[in-house]
């Protein structure tokens, strides 16, 4: 009878507090991408390189992601990515994919 009265106990105070939303052991991919690079499970930088090709000549040139220096086509001379406070901008028309690590 005593253990009746735990497991009742138990199940009452859980719906009273209710339960975390958030599996702290093991949270999820889509919340980890957009938690600080601090703050994530296993720390590690959100910036990458990015192989970027020119749309006028279609030469590809590696650009950091969070690059502070205007990056131009080095055969056209074609401005492909400008700083924007945190990640550069790529100019339209041009596209690119991560580089793998």
């Amino acid at each position: 009878k005593a253990t009746v009265s735990v497991l009742y106990w138990f199940i009452t105070q859980q719906k009273k507090m209710g339960f975390l939303d958030a599996d702290l052991l093991y949270p999820s991919l889509k919340d980890q991408k957009c938690a600080h690079k601090r703050k994530r499970l296993v720390q590690g930088p959100k910036s990458s390189f990015l192989d970027v090709k020119c749309p006028s000549c279609v030469q590809v040139t590696t650009v950091f992601s969070h690059a502070s220096t205007v990056v131009v086509c080095g055969s056209c001379s074609t401005v492909l990515a400008q700083p924007a406070g945190g990640k550069a901008r790529l100019t339209a028309g041009s596209s690119f994919r991560a580089k793998p690590e």
